[in-house]
């Protein structure tokens, strides 16, 4: 996929103890990919576990998305399994059903939506052991709906709401696992800032 795209937004911090980046680009059929990752100092079967339990997503999720699972077919997920979400934006409420498209127990897993607010949602998680932790990678290539309408809501209010998302899921991930020692204090500004959410 070199060269297919193009990067709208990124943001990178590194020091010797930690590795924080996040970048949001785009293509040229409209569509977007996400890329963060983000080290932990935890063992690579208990941070793959915490993920792979769906009810753990709500305590990563930003509380103003009123976010909760409504329907889960495994604990933890495995390849085919389904899950139902409901949650709101502006108060407007969504409902999303996503499937575990693939699987490799210990190194990744993907959600594919079947059902939501996007035109495609394709969220991939790796996990590999690093230096004193685990590396946690999210890839999720996303689009859309109403073509021109839906490029413009990107610009104006999307990519900066998934921004936000991700950063709290930073800031919770480093609650439940700690951050690296020595590490800095978060690169990615407090998603709950007013200011930055506007």
């Amino acid at each position: 996929m070199a060269g297919r795209w193009g990067t709208l937004w990124r943001n990178h911090a590194a020091s010797p103890t930690i590795s924080a980046t996040m970048s949001i680009e785009s293509d040229s059929a409209g569509g977007y990919r996400l890329h963060r990752r983000q080290r932990v100092p935890a063992g690579l079967p208990e941070v793959f576990a915490f993920f792979a339990d769906p009810l753990n997503l709500e305590t990563i999720t930003p509380p103003w998305l009123g976010f909760r699972i409504v329907e889960s077919g495994d604990r933890p997920v495995r390849l085919g399994t389904r899950i139902g979400y409901r949650l709101r934006l502006h108060g407007v409420p969504l409902r999303w059903t996503s499937r575990i498209a693939e699987h490799v127990e210990g190194e990744m897993f993907a959600d594919e939506q079947l059902d939501g607010p996007y035109r495609r949602w394709y969220h991939r998680h790796h996990f590999r052991a690093v230096d004193g932790g685990v590396e946690i990678e999210d890839v999720v290539e996303y689009a859309l709906p109403f073509g021109p309408l839906g490029r413009l809501a990107h610009a104006v209010a999307v990519r900066r709401q998934l921004t936000s998302i991700f950063d709290y899921r930073h800031r919770k991930i480093e609650t439940v696992f700690g951050r690296v020692p020595g590490a800095e204090t978060s690169p990615f500004p407090d998603p709950m800032d007013s200011v930055y959410l506007r």
